[in-house]
């Protein structure tokens, strides 16, 4: 039977959405004092803009699912079953959420003066292997998905796994894009990153051939 959340999950997941959004502005704006170097937040041409209107309903589902599930939960969309509103999932999603904010400013952090949020094809960036990113190629993503995975636990409704879904969609798209021009700025020595690490989950180790 469906059931409403209470208050700490949907606080929870409106501040979360709120405190990493916010972040992301806050972080474009001291690159640009820092540096005086754009964090290319404006899409260029269709295909990017029509991934920022996904990515804004992302956003937007984020931050607005606990307002509307607090105003009104007798939509389904918005419906929790009880059976999923237990303390452990509870517990699970808070320490997602914690986790995956924790592994982003760690990402800011290596990233430094490196970091956009879009492609500017006439900048040259340093290529990045160090921190998260001798695992994975794109943890800011990654953490992005573990935190929206403590979302769909702590608020477990057909719209939170919407909003994953999508979200998912987005990365891949955007992950791909940013590969093929980083192939095209760093060469041999981006494909070798490229061999060497997973996109959004570590690669796991190739096994050595058995000696005969």
């Amino acid at each position: 039977m469906p059931k409403s959340p209470d208050s700490i999950r949907t606080a929870a997941v409106f501040a979360s959405g709120l405190i990493y959004w916010t972040g992301v502005l806050v972080q474009a704006y001291r690159l640009k004092q820092r540096t005086g170097q754009s964090a290319n937040l404006r899409p260029k041409g269709l295909k990017e803009r029509l991934l920022w209107l996904c990515w804004l309903f992302v956003i937007a589902g984020w931050i607005g699912q606990p307002l509307i599930m607090r105003s009104n939960g007798k939509f389904t969309f918005f419906s929790a079953p009880e059976l999923l509103l237990s303390d452990i999932e509870k517990a699970g999603g808070l320490l997602l959420l914690l986790l995956g904010y924790a592994g982003t400013i760690w990402c800011y952090r290596v990233l430094g003066d490196s970091w956009r949020v879009g492609v500017n094809r006439k900048e040259r960036t340093p290529l990045i292997r160090t921190g998260p990113y001798q695992f994975v190629r794109h943890p800011i993503y990654a953490f992005q998905m573990v935190m929206l995975m403590g979302v769909a636990l702590l608020l477990p409704t057909p719209f939170s796994l919407l909003v994953l879904g999508i979200h998912l969609v987005c990365v891949i798209v955007k992950a791909i894009d940013e590969e093929l021009y980083l192939v095209t700025i760093h060469g041999a020595a981006y494909q070798e990153y490229l061999s060497a690490t997973g996109r959004l989950l570590p690669r796991l180790p190739r096994r050595a051939p058995d000696k005969v």
